[in-house]
């Protein structure tokens, strides 16, 4: 598979995702009567359930990363040539914003705007460590063992995560940069995605130096991550 066709796929995907996750937001937030609860509820649905979809249709093509840390870390055990890594994140974080953009433009809000939405403090930041280490965590953990399952494994993960943790779970770069984007309910202040961000890398770094070590063969198949692909 050219390198061309992967990028393509990582924006396409990444865009997709972005799309899933601000527009249900705003759809939630606007069908929920008030009810933030509910409205998280249908945003938290539509995005693992996105994500199981897209994982599907673009990982035999890209390896479905859509994720800066997923990329990272994957390049960090041999699995993605390192000059491909700025290809692959400049694809994600440009897909993020034509999602972002995307959702604005179905539900008639503006193109871009900044968030208001204040997401600060350590509770917030220990939140995105943890979810992104889970997550780093199921991919590794599932893609050594029982590949094919990755799609539906992440997604209940993010699932999951939405709900135990302060922050919902961002638990991606790409992701965090680009709701900053957006002043609905999926946003994030401008000021606060920093934060996130290295909390987020932080969380991919322990995992996959934790199943470095305990899956020590793990190295030598990591061409498989997140699902097994054409280079």
């Amino acid at each position: 598979m050219t390198f061309g066709r992967r990028v393509t796929a990582e924006a396409a995907g990444t865009a997709l995702l972005l799309s899933a996750v601000v527009g249900s937001g705003i759809m939630g937030e606007r069908l929920a009567g008030g009810n933030i609860a509910l409205a998280l509820l249908a945003n938290t649905i539509a995005t693992g359930a996105t994500l199981v979809a897209l994982i599907l249709t673009f990982g035999p093509i890209s390896g479905g990363h859509f994720n800066p840390a997923v990329t990272l870390a994957d390049a960090s055990q041999g699995g993605l040539p390192w000059r491909e890594v700025p290809g692959y994140i400049t694809a994600q974080i440009a897909g993020a914003f034509a999602g972002v953009a995307a959702a604005h433009l179905m539900f008639g809000e503006p193109l871009f705007a900044f968030s208001e939405h204040a997401r600060s403090g350590g509770a917030q930041l220990l939140s995105e460590f943890i979810a992104t280490f889970g997550l780093l965590s199921v991919i590794w953990g599932c893609s050594r063992l029982r590949s094919p399952s990755v799609p539906f494994a992440v997604g209940a993960y993010i699932i999951g995560a939405y709900w135990f943790t302060s922050s919902t779970s961002f638990a991606n770069p790409a992701v965090t940069l680009a709701r900053a984007a957006t002043n609905t309910f999926a946003g994030i202040r401008p000021l606060d995605a920093p934060g996130f961000i290295a909390a987020q890398l932080g969380g991919a770094a322990a995992a996959t130096v934790l199943f470095r070590w305990l899956a020590p063969s793990f190295s030598k198949d990591a061409a498989s991550m997140v699902i097994p692909h054409e280079r």
